[in-house]
């Protein structure tokens, strides 16, 4: 049986979509199923930002197929391990959690390796500078579940 992943953050278009791509090339794809999610549905169908595109394409990996959407009280049933990259986010998908057993399948991501700072920023109203800071945070992250996972 796979262990499935969610990476949830705001918008689903700038931090999950990327941490979805990073953590999908880090574990066997026969193993470890991974998507991501939002907690607002304001870009439902789209795809990523373009700069988390590009920041990723730097990095090697293609997230240009995903597609936007919205984190549903559902996923906790779907998935094993619900990462959120920022207090906020914690509070949203949190609020969704019907039984203690989803609330302990949610946890920031950051809590997974000491940088300092428990949340990871929201690049979208600043710089290319600001995704590649994010891009580093997150791959930092995924590394150390990536090796829990496999």
């Amino acid at each position: 049986m796979k262990t499935k992943v969610l990476m949830v953050c705001l918008g689903n278009i700038c931090r999950s979509p990327l941490a979805e791509g990073i953590l999908q090339s880090k574990v066997d794809s026969e193993n470890v199923f991974v998507d991501s999610a939002g907690t607002a549905g304001y870009h439902v169908g789209n795809p990523p930002d373009s700069r988390s595109i590009d920041v990723a394409r730097k990095y090697g990996l293609d997230i240009s197929f995903q597609k936007c959407r919205k984190f549903t009280p559902q996923d906790f049933q779907e998935f094993d391990h619900i990462y959120v990259m920022d207090r906020s986010n914690l509070s949203n998908v949190s609020s969704l959690a019907s039984s203690e057993s989803n609330l302990q399948k949610v946890k920031l991501l950051l809590t997974e390796v000491n940088l300092g700072i428990s949340e990871v920023p929201d690049p979208y109203y600043g710089g290319a500078d600001g995704f590649e800071k994010v891009y580093q945070m997150i791959d930092e992250a995924c590394e150390a579940i990536a090796k829990k996972l496999n």
